[in-house]
């Protein structure tokens, strides 16, 4: 866990990239079930994690998804993406492309300094 407060919280998806989750706090499935403030902070910390994720990794991309199909609890996927990661220019549940070439600065840097914005 990076982050939570009473709306929301904000969990380490691990794999090779940086990537993190942001969830309700609330078990609901739908993001029009959400309060104007869940959305709205939803919003902020997905604002603020695509700022941080690209001034840090200087990211060639962020990827931003909302699904719950297998797990049916609003939530937001938050990636960067380079061009030399397994799967890009795939989604990171696609097709792997290659084995990864990244060197990326230290990941609990930035999950400490993303915690220390939000």
């Amino acid at each position: 866990m990076i982050y939570k407060n009473e709306l929301v919280k904000v969990e380490i998806e691990p794999s090779e990239i940086p990537w993190v989750k942001v969830f309700t706090q609330r078990e609901i499935k739908e993001f029009s079930e959400c309060t104007l403030d869940e959305k709205l902070e939803i919003f902020r910390i997905i604002d603020i994690t695509e700022k941080t994720m690209l001034e840090y990794f200087k990211a060639d991309k962020i990827n931003i998804a909302s699904f719950g199909n297998l797990l049916p609890h609003v939530h937001w996927h938050i990636m960067a993406r380079f061009k030399t990661d397994s799967y890009f220019p795939q989604p990171m549940w696609g097709e792997k492309q290659r084995q990864a070439q990244l060197d990326l600065p230290s990941f609990n840097v930035f999950f400490k300094q993303l915690a220390e914005s939000l």
